[in-house]
């Protein structure tokens, strides 16, 4: 059994099986990677994959078992050389960042910035998508964090720590009759179509628990993963925006007036997480408090060692999160 061949059966799984386009991935031949996985096949005694002529199919159930351990022992295979490299080259590296829209664009850029003065030789990569993608690229190993406020089912196999609160507001342009109140309701925003995120982005979930709450239905009719884009829709007359007050610049938008709704919504948590058992380098856990201040070495090697998700939430109970 060789690490190569546990390398390709894990990258063969997260290509859908697609053993051409892992070829692409690993730089190498199709028919290398199939004689690969047979000769393991072969060594081990069971199939890994269910096959339909020279295609696979399917994973067995053995192959299901067998591909879970390989990823944990190809994620050892870069701890060691985390350490390793922790000693030989402790500021040179990269550091791979799966986040939503929201995320990167108005939480990041200035811990970004300090990052990259800080850290000249270590090279960052930003990837955005839904949460499901998120949660995938670090599972697979392809993002070292994840950062993300819906979904929380979807991280429960990562170590979420919580670092800040953010609210909602409601976006509209001036001559809007909300423009002039002092105050709105939930009620007030129902007689209104609506513009916000797509199901599942962004803390979603809370905007559609607040309206099941009151008994009221909103009326959604564009939603969107950015922000940036629900700004435009907003400025063209096709509903006020629900979003996070976060994304509302004074001067960039000037021409659009945001009105506080943290008291109709709840506040969202945004969540850094990462896989266990992953060996942090130290501009990892330097990015992680300078994201989130709370979060020092301490407090992240403390939490790591939690396993249970709710013992995980009862020790951050009496952290004071900011609010943004």
């Amino acid at each position: 059994m060789k690490l190569q061949q546990l390398k390709y059966i894990v990258e063969v799984v997260n290509h859908d099986l697609n053993v051409s386009s892992t070829a692409e991935s690993l730089y190498t031949s199709q028919p290398g990677i199939s004689k690969q996985v047979r000769a393991l096949e072969d060594e081990l005694g069971v199939q890994i994959f269910g096959r339909s002529g020279k295609h696979l199919t399917k994973l067995t159930p053995a192959g299901e078992q067998i591909v879970d351990i390989a990823r944990d022992i190809l994620s050892r295979v870069d701890s060691i050389k985390s350490v390793a490299y922790e000693y030989t080259t402790p500021d040179k590296g990269k550091l791979n960042i799966a986040t939503t829209h929201t995320q990167a664009r108005y939480a990041l850029p200035d811990v970004i910035s300090r990052f990259v003065k800080r850290y000249p030789n270590v090279s960052l990569h930003m990837h955005q998508g839904a949460p499901s993608q998120i949660a995938d690229l670090v599972l697979k190993g392809k993002s070292d964090f994840a950062i993300a406020t819906e979904a929380s089912h979807l991280y429960e196999d990562l170590v979420m720590l919580p670092c800040y609160h953010w609210t909602r507001s409601l976006i509209v342009r001036k001559d809007h009759p909300l423009a002039r109140r002092s105050a709105v309701t939930i009620h007030d925003i129902a007689r209104f179509p609506l513009v916000t995120y797509v199901f599942g982005f962004t803390g979603r979930s809370c905007l559609d628990s607040a309206f099941n709450n009151a008994k009221l239905k909103p009326n959604i009719v564009f939603t969107a993963t950015d922000a940036d884009v629900i700004k435009t829709y907003v400025r063209l007359g096709i509903g006020i925006g629900v979003m996070a007050s976060m994304a509302y610049d004074k001067d960039l938008d000037e021409d659009l007036v945001a009105i506080d709704a943290s008291h109709i919504f709840d506040a969202s948590t945004t969540r850094i997480g990462f896989r266990r058992g992953t060996v942090l380098r130290n501009y990892m856990y330097d990015f992680i408090e300078s994201f989130a201040p709370h979060l020092d070495r301490n407090t992240i090697d403390t939490a790591m060692q939690i396993k249970d998700p709710s013992e995980l939430d009862s020790f951050f109970a009496p952290f004071e999160l900011p609010i943004r």
